[in-house]
């Protein structure tokens, strides 16, 4: 890793960890274990650590899971820094971020519909992989957008990143570098497009270390084009089998046994142990996480 975060001056910030739990449902084991391992990489570096709710996708969202998410986390035992930032809570934050990139003329309105996009992504675009978008729209002339608003195409609004290649030093998987495309910042719909939005975010709570599973590591280019620090331990996903908490407690497993598989699983722990947070705060030691996908299955 680099000497660290800095500022727009140059001066260098205080790295914070942080953890963000989209409020759509139960966290599954893979979120836990992923939330465990970003305060193990924050305290025991001695850091704060931010919880932050991203409830951007308002259609999705549903009543009470955020909730109930933070205290699946405490009940693991985990603990943050106040206060817990919601994304929803913060839109004129974005849509003045928005505005600026769009006085810079960095940004222009894009009327292709996903399908479309999809059409557009099976013919050759350069170095672009494959699925990213060719940018249709990126030099209509004014006859030709006004043409399809007439249509009532209401448009989304992309940043001109000019197939840019982005990288970053990730502490488990090394470097990755990927060639960034016309992000979306504002979807069509008028919401803050989610790579603007934790880019901001991140960029307000100061030098930010982020926890993801291994299957984000795609994404963090794209958000790295704005900033941020990225770092990624090994993945698992819904599909691998993983349950809730309350699934595990259904079944008369208690927070610290399920809290032991989780430990266990990246090495921190022997099967069936259940360490408390103190002990595996004093073993933790990120050089010896796995780099390779793993998978946990329900008992």
């Amino acid at each position: 890793m680099d000497a660290g975060p800095r500022d727009v001056a140059g001066h260098a910030r205080d790295v914070i960890g942080r953890y963000a739990p989209s409020p759509t449902g139960a966290l599954h084991l893979g979120n836990l274990r992923t939330a465990l391992l970003a305060w193990l990489f924050a305290r025991s570096a001695g850091s704060r650590f931010a919880m932050r709710i991203d409830d951007l996708d308002a259609g999705r969202v549903r009543p009470g899971i955020a909730g109930a998410q933070l205290a699946d986390l405490a009940a693991l035992g985990l603990d943050w820094d106040p206060p817990v930032v919601t994304q929803s809570e913060r839109l004129a934050v974005y849509a003045d971020a928005i505005a600026r990139l769009d006085g810079e003329g960095a940004l222009y309105p894009c009327f292709c519909t996903r399908r479309e996009i999809r059409e557009a992504a099976s013919a050759p675009h350069g170095p672009l992989a494959e699925g990213a978008y060719s940018g249709t729209c990126r030099e209509l002339t004014a006859a030709a957008r006004a043409e399809r608003e007439r249509a009532g195409r209401p448009p989304a609004l992309r940043l001109r990143a000019g197939a840019v290649t982005v990288g970053f030093d990730d502490r488990l998987l090394g470097r990755v570098e990927a060639t960034v495309d016309d992000v979306v910042v504002r979807r069509n719909d008028g919401a803050p497009a989610y790579h603007l939005a934790v880019v901001g975010d991140d960029d307000v709570e100061g030098g930010v270390e982020v926890e993801g599973g291994g299957d984000h590591g795609g994404a963090a280019p794209r958000q790295m084009l704005g900033g941020g620090r990225v770092g990624l331990p090994a993945r698992l996903a819904k599909r691998h089998g993983a349950v809730t908490l309350a699934d595990r407690l259904a079944r008369g497993e208690t927070a610290a046994a399920v809290r032991g598989d989780l430990a266990a699983s990246v090495g921190l722990a022997e099967v069936g142990e259940t360490p408390s947070m103190d002990v595996l705060l004093a073993r933790f030691d990120p050089a010896a996480l796995p780099a390779a996908p793993t998978v946990l299955a329900p008992t």
